[in-house]
Formats: structure tokens, sequence, C-alpha cells
């Protein structure tokens, strides 16, 4: 069952290429803006538990700050040679909020 809450403002949102940290229920998340589009991911790389909002956008991927481990943010999965895979949560825009499903 979709559980939509508020991850910030519209406006607060990373501009093309970045990413930021964000937190919504107690969940924090990572947020990239790739290709005009807003993703949000798990923030915490399953390596060391880097943060992947305090990482950068390399393709269609978020690349973990610690040890370069990139995520697709379609899929959570970790690029190969590397394997792991952080969940991917479903997004959208209300009028001036970011809005990401928790369920």
């Amino acid at each position: 069952m979709a559980e939509w809450v508020r991850l910030c403002g519209a406006e607060d949102a990373p501009e093309e290429g970045n990413v930021m940290e964000a937190e919504a229920k107690g969940v924090t998340v990572c947020v990239a803006r790739i290709a005009g589009k807003l993703a949000a991911l798990d923030n915490w790389c399953p390596h060391r538990r880097g943060p992947l909002g305090q990482g950068w956008v390399e393709g269609e991927s978020v690349v973990c700050p610690w040890h370069s481990w990139a995520f697709d943010v379609h899929s959570g999965d970790v690029l190969p040679p590397d394997r792991g895979h952080v969940a991917v949560f479903p997004v959208k825009i209300e009028g001036a909020d970011v809005l990401i499903d928790l369920g």
C-alpha cells in the first residue's frame, strides 16, 4: 500500500546532475536529479554504510563517496564488478512538494 510522504520542497531538490540527503518519517534518502527527473534511493551504501546523498552522479548512477560503488537510480543495483542493492522509492511532485512512497 502506498504511503506518500513529503521529502522536501521542490525548490530545495537538487539541481541537474547533483545529489542531496533528505529525511522523511525517520528514513534518510539520497535524492538525485538525472535527465531532468528526480530519483530517490536508500541513502546507505550496503558496502560500509557510506552516505550516498554525499556522493555524486555519473551517467544514471549515484556513486558512494566512500568507496565509489555506483548505484543505478532506476533499479538500485550496484554496477559491476561490485554487488549489492539499495531500495528505490517512487517520487512525484505535487505543488511545491517532492513526495516519496515509503510503502
